[in-house]
């Protein structure tokens, strides 16, 4: 499996609430699930060989869904990123923990959190992990056109190299998406310009090692022309 693998590869982890409705359980429960199945991923991901792993945990968008959900998310999220055996296991297996996205907008609690596990994990060399947490494309661009403006960069000088350097992860070349929705919904946009592009309708929390490689091969056995 190690033969032409991704380097970043970028989860769309969805279905935790459709999951949960299915076994007539509280959508918390869902997410609850589809944290634990993140802690799984990591593991079969590194032992491929994949350099970086970006998961799309919480968009911009997101926020439009209940309060007690929301508040249920980010406290389930920090809880997670301060978990002193997580974070023992992140570093014992070399991986640098990074989130993503609007943080500034993110309580002053979780904001801390975010600064603790960056800071603590940030010598790690083996693999990235990325959150993208309150995270969205199209702001992520809009992000780069306002640092631009700010800093009066001539017309003649902006090119797509400088905008890639001012993004929050490097070109995805595999993009799964789980639940069985077929659109990419506002997730790394610039850098999934090329990538592949993999649906499963498997529910996140159902997602198992087998179909993990299972998209991995179909992804190996594909031409990545990159319109040559």
């Amino acid at each position: 499996m190690q033969k032409n693998i991704p380097y970043h590869l970028g989860i769309i982890i969805d279905g935790n609430r459709r999951w949960a409705k299915k076994k007539k359980l509280p959508s918390f429960e869902g997410h609850r699930k589809g944290l634990e199945k993140i802690e799984d991923l990591t593991v079969w991901v590194k032992a491929r060989g994949i350099k970086i792993l970006t998961l799309f945990v919480f968009s911009t968008e997101n926020w439009k869904r209940s309060k007690n959900e929301i508040s249920y998310l980010m406290k389930l999220f920090g809880s997670s990123i301060s978990d002193r055996k997580k974070i023992h296991k992140f570093c014992e297996n070399k991986i640098r923990i990074k989130i993503i996205g609007q943080k500034e907008i993110l309580s002053e609690s979780l904001q801390k959190k975010i600064k603790n596990i960056e800071e603590y994990t940030k010598d790690n060399k083996e693999m990235i992990l990325n959150f993208a947490m309150n995270y969205g494309g199209r702001a992520e661009i809009v992000q780069i056109m306002k640092k631009i403006a700010r800093e009066k960069i001539p017309a003649e000088k902006i090119d797509e190299n400088m905008i890639s350097e001012n993004l929050y992860a490097p070109n995805l070349d595999l993009l799964i998406r789980t639940g069985g929705e077929q659109r990419i919904s506002n997730f790394l946009i610039w850098q999934a310009a090329y990538s592949e592009l993999y649906f499963s309708k498997k529910y996140w929390p159902d997602f198992t090692e087998e179909d993990l490689d299972a998209a991995l091969i179909d992804y190996v056995n594909r031409q990545r022309r990159f319109g040559r």
